[in-house]
């Protein structure tokens, strides 16, 4: 079974969230909270895989507690929920180790679908929502372009093709296509480039490939 933590101040979301999920067999709600504050002492006390969290809560917000989530050893995976879908709130989660972000009004199959993809170890990095959320809000100032080509540069002319493709969300599967290499191949060149970048995760790979304007 999967576990998960529900974060949302309103209760009819989480209750929304229950239902949904468990239905799906295979997952477990092994904990709610109403704001920030209570899914950091939620997060440390019942040790979900997976915790999806409402940007917006009055208190300790989303993005306060994802900080805190995710510095901690062995954090869990982390999934925004927002209502809206460009948000500068998930966008600054994403930089800081979330692993994705879903619309609250996202359909049960995806729902269950999302929170088995990240429990896999795979970030929610999907072209039709996630890149244009990238795109929308990433800074593209002068400074921060300059730094992250400068940051780039280190790869080599195979592993920038790779993280392009990343950047666009394809798969490994897609990438080793459109790239004539076998899967296994390209997962090791992901897992080098990110290595070399000093980055947590695809999603913070693919920011950085916008904030260098080359996406």
């Amino acid at each position: 079974m999967i576990r998960v933590l529900v974060v949302d101040d309103e209760e009819l979301v989480r209750s929304g969230l229950r239902l949904i999920l468990e239905a799906a067999g295979d997952i477990a709600i092994v904990g709610e909270a109403r704001d920030g504050a209570e899914a950091v002492a939620a997060a440390r006390r019942l040790r979900p895989e997976v915790v999806l969290m409402d940007v917006r809560m009055p208190g300790m917000d989303g993005l306060t507690a994802a900080a805190r989530l995710l510095a901690v050893p062995d954090p869990p995976k982390l999934v925004m929920l927002t209502t809206f879908d460009l948000d500068e709130y998930v966008h600054e989660a994403l930089r800081l180790g979330a692993v994705g972000f879903l619309l609250k009004d996202t359909p049960p199959r995806e729902l269950a679908a999302a929170v088995r993809t990240v429990a896999g170890g795979q970030a929610m990095l999907s072209p039709s929502v996630t890149k244009r959320l990238l795109a929308s809000y990433v800074d593209r100032a002068p400074s921060r372009a300059e730094a992250a080509r400068k940051q780039l540069a280190a790869l080599t002319g195979r592993e920038e093709d790779v993280i392009r493709a990343v950047a666009r969300g394809l798969s490994n599967a897609e990438i080793g296509r459109e790239l004539r290499l076998t899967e296994a191949t390209v997962k090791a060149h992901v897992s080098r480039v990110l290595a070399k970048l000093g980055l947590a995760n695809r999603v913070q790979a693919a920011i950085l490939v916008h904030d260098a304007d080359l996406g």
